[in-house]
């Protein structure tokens, strides 16, 4: 297993359920994502740029965007609190994981994936 693997699978319940359920999504959504160990998180990569990451905080798991600047869908459930370019999609339980919502902003992310990091102006 590699350290990104060892993360999520040391992550005790029900945060491992929540990212291993994301990491099927991320998937079967964006087959290339490569997932590698960056910033001590798991981060997917895609054509070699950041695409997300999955970070357990207290009592959460979010998924962050890269290139979150640039999307514009579904950004009432993002959060962004506390952070100049980066949001999340956030999620207390494997239930909350809505798939057509996340599949959509997936989408949008890959679509946005050659553009830089934050919005210039």
């Amino acid at each position: 297993m590699n350290p990104a693997e060892n993360y999520i699978w040391e992550a005790c319940e029900p945060y491992r359920g929540i990212m291993v359920q994301l990491q099927l999504l991320i998937h079967r959504e964006i087959p290339s994502a490569e997932l590698r160990f960056k910033y001590r998180l798991p981060f997917y990569y895609v054509d070699n740029r950041p695409f997300c990451y999955m970070n357990q905080s207290r009592d959460y798991v979010d998924l962050g965007f890269a290139r979150a600047a640039h999307l514009t869908r579904h950004l009432d459930k993002m959060e962004s609190k506390g952070r100049k370019h980066m949001r999340s999609l956030r999620y207390r339980s494997a239930e909350e994981i809505d798939a057509a919502i996340l599949s959509d902003v997936l989408r949008e992310a890959y679509s946005v994936r050659f553009r830089p990091l934050r919005k210039k102006g």
